[in-house]
């Protein structure tokens, strides 16, 4: 397995090559870059990237909560539609291999239903992009109150026949509702890339690496029978003091995360 962190919270006060630098040294393989908003800052940070010896193994999409993709106007839809494709098109020029996707939003004004049909179009529709492309779109399991059990999420994926859409597995995210053990089983080898953090049930907050409820030695041995060995990257929010501390404390929890 490999080690990566959300390069959106790492010691975002200095410059790309600084922050880099110290991401390299703290021993992560890679990072998961955010959606930037120029071509300009995409190919720097890319560049650097890969003066620095990091690999960027995903991008995650930025669009998908405003401009969801279950949006029943048609307007709207459409920008969130092209709004991945940007993601897209931005993993391609970055190396990536992966974006992650937020397939779809239930609240007041769309139904359940309308969130799983309307996704699911937009969804197809993104499909020749990312053939063309050659990028993967992973579905990750947020509190987006949609696709709330392993199994529907698991015949959601299928449904749409392609290697290209697969999951992006949150652990910390999926213990309000379920116990990611039972999510990796049934999953399996959808899982394409994984997030960590930690979480405490009674106070329903995120909480640092190992300070939470997340049963990480339980976790690995899931991991490990269905042979997953990709990327799992740390999202966590950084420290208010000491935010360079931050990164080497997290490669040091994750390593001990992965010796479990």
């Amino acid at each position: 397995m490999k080690k990566a962190i959300c390069y959106s919270s790492v010691l975002t006060s200095q410059d790309h090559r600084q922050r880099l630098a110290v991401i390299k040294d703290a021993g992560f393989d890679g990072i998961e870059a955010p959606q930037f908003d120029t071509a300009q800052e995409t190919e720097d940070v890319t560049g650097l990237a890969n003066e620095i010896g990091l690999e960027i193994h995903s991008v995650m999409g930025g669009t998908h909560w405003q401009m969801p993709l279950s949006e029943p106007d048609e307007e709207a839809r459409r920008k969130g539609v092209a709004g991945i494709e940007n993601a897209l098109q931005q993993a391609a020029t970055m190396g990536a291999e992966t974006v992650l996707v937020v397939p779809g939003v239930v609240n007041t004004d769309v139904s359940y239903e309308q969130a799983y049909e309307v996704s699911q179009q937009s969804i197809r529709e993104l499909l020749p992009t990312a053939e063309e492309l050659n990028i993967v779109m992973c579905l990750e399991n947020v509190w987006n109150k949609f696709l709330l059990s392993p199994l529907e999420m698991r015949d959601y994926i299928d449904s749409f026949n392609s290697p290209l859409v697969q999951a992006y597995f949150d652990v910390g995210n999926i213990l309000l509702y379920g116990y990611p053990e039972q999510w990796i089983e049934i999953l399996g080898p959808r899982i394409k890339k994984v997030h960590i953090k930690d979480f405490n049930v009674g106070t329903r907050q995120f909480v640092g690496l190992l300070q939470g409820d997340v049963d990480y030695p339980t976790v690995m041995t899931a991991f490990r029978s269905i042979r997953y060995d990709g990327y799992i990257t740390a999202e966590l929010s950084s420290y208010s003091q000491f935010p360079k501390q931050f990164v080497y404390d997290t490669a040091a929890q994750m390593d001990a995360i992965f010796s479990a």
